[in-house]
């Protein structure tokens, strides 16, 4: 009699749970994903009465600190899947930040190098003289392009004053020997008033400052592209959300059900609350790669930095070309301001004059492998795929890799079933009221201030925050809620809390 009852029991033990030998492959799984020691299995189902989110009628092969290592295993397996598929987009912004970079430099160089060869060719000895201040000029070029916070009026006006002395000595009012110290340094300082180069310095430095803060600001968005997507990457997940993704993912497993995968309607629902604040991107998202388009379109003229520092050399011949031919009356003022020239002691000095005055300089010839223009267009051209991602982010994840195909049994949270019954919602904030798998209580303050950085980058790249005329001052960056009143799906327990202050690093105005 004893005997007949052992067997009746245990036969309803495989009836209700299946084969007892599936906890071999809960361990299985539990041992190649590496999410804990093999101690926490148990030998064999046992009731479950224990467990907090994976409960189930029938028996189980988990424990509760089972199923507190799978709630962290789900929770991983979901940042690796965001990373892994924002990498290709990572990758393609850091790659052109780093590209642009580079092309800066390079032009820079080559324009201070055309520079120097047109003094050598045209005006001879001034060349060793001008090539203090022609390298002063370029590196504060760099300087500003890379977000130095340097006036452009300032350091152009500088260059012009330090050349004012040696074109006056050379062109203007020629000697056998150098200008004193003295008299030189007070020609340099009435640069100003007697204007010897004209507009010159002027049109300059609007040109540099136009092009510069285009791709100073271009740079800056791509840098705070670069950011949101990190941001997103390692976004703190809410409570509920954790214990959803850990129903989905592992609670199937305490069943013996390692094979499963949830249905496509149930993965929407969870992935769309655990992502709804992420989807509120979207917009602003959308906005930023047009924006980064139609700043790029802009960019051409005096807009454009490539064009305009391999015109420097060109433009510097003609504001010398026009002291030359104003001599005259540069001498009067400056004998006016100054006195008569004094100089050194004589020695033997050459004294060159530009026979050259009227030639045609060209811009030099762009290669087109290295333009800028191109590298922005192929740029744009592969940006413009990704206009979608964090919209269509949490279905793609359940189509591409999370749920069950279609025409499968699948997962719905509590058994396999041939498909999912419940309401599937759709996606950000508003519309979670009715996800009936997790529970949203608002936006999260981390992709609340995300979102502020996007709306301003996009209000800079569109140009509604640089005044039409101005100073090269200093803009600053608004923050979100002065207040700091944000809600939010995430409490203590969660761990969230801001990500900063919110500030986009400064930016400069520009003549527009």
């Amino acid at each position: 009699m004893w005997t007949s009852y052992t067997f009746l029991l245990a036969y309803l033990c495989v009836v209700c749970f299946g084969n007892t030998h599936k906890c071999d492959d809960v361990r299985k799984v539990f041992q190649l994903r590496q999410i804990g020691p093999n101690q926490l299995l148990p030998l064999s189902p046992r009731p479950g009465l224990d467990l907090q989110v994976c409960r189930s009628k029938s028996q189980s092969c988990c424990t509760k600190k089972m199923e507190e290592r799978y709630q962290i295993a789900a929770r991983r397996d979901i940042e690796n899947l965001l990373q892994t598929s924002s990498s290709s987009l990572k990758f393609l912004i850091s790659r052109n930040v780093a590209a642009f970079q580079g092309s800066f430099e390079f032009l820079r160089k080559q324009a201070e190098n055309h520079t120097n060869v047109l003094l050598q060719e045209y005006y001879g000895n001034m060349a060793d003289q001008t090539e203090g201040p022609v390298r002063e000029l370029f590196t504060d070029i760099s300087l500003f392009l890379l977000g130095s916070e340097v006036h452009v009026e300032d350091f152009v006006q500088r260059f012009f004053d330090a050349l004012f002395p040696i074109v006056y000595n050379r062109f203007i009012n020629p000697g056998l020997s150098e200008l004193s110290a003295g008299y030189a340094e007070c020609v340099r300082s009435s640069s100003r008033e007697v204007r010897p180069f004209g507009g010159a310095p002027g049109l300059l430095a609007d040109q540099i400052a136009r092009s510069g803060v285009s791709g100073k600001v271009l740079l800056q968005a791509l840098h705070l592209g670069i950011e949101v997507i990190n941001t997103t990457d390692h976004l703190l997940l809410s409570r509920e959300c954790r214990k959803a993704l850990l129903k989905m993912h592992y609670c199937p497993h305490c069943q013996g059900l390692t094979q499963s995968k949830p249905c496509m309607g149930y993965c929407l629902n969870v992935m769309r609350g655990c992502l709804a604040s992420m989807a509120e991107i979207d917009h602003h998202w959308r906005e930023f790669v047009q924006s980064l388009e139609d700043l790029s379109a802009q960019m051409h003229g005096p807009h454009d930095l490539e064009q305009v520092l391999l015109g420097i050399h060109k433009m510097l011949h003609d504001a010398v070309g026009h002291a030359q031919r104003n001599g005259p009356h540069i001498s009067a003022q400056v004998h006016k301001l100054c006195g008569p020239p004094s100089r050194k002691a004589l020695q033997t000095t050459s004294i060159q004059h530009s026979s050259k005055e009227s030639t045609h300089l060209k811009t030099p010839a762009k290669v087109s492998g290295d333009s800028l223009a191109l590298k922005r267009r192929d740029f744009l051209n592969s940006l413009r795929l990704y206009r979608t991602y964090y919209g269509g982010l949490a279905d793609q994840l359940c189509v591409s890799e999370l749920a069950s195909a279609d025409g499968l049994s699948c997962w719905n949270g509590t058994d396999i079933v041939k498909s999912y019954t419940l309401r599937v919602v759709g996606s950000g904030i508003k519309a979670q009221a009715a996800n009936p798998e997790v529970k949203v209580k608002g936006a999260d303050p981390v992709i609340h201030q995300i979102i502020d950085k996007l709306k301003h980058i996009n209000q800079l790249l569109q140009g509604k925050s640089i005044p039409k005329l101005g100073t090269l001052d200093q803009i600053e960056t608004g923050s979100g809620d002065a207040e700091g009143h944000y809600s939010g799906d995430c409490d203590d327990e969660d761990g969230c809390g801001g990500s900063g202050s919110g500030e986009i690093k400064n930016i400069q105005k520009v003549y527009k």
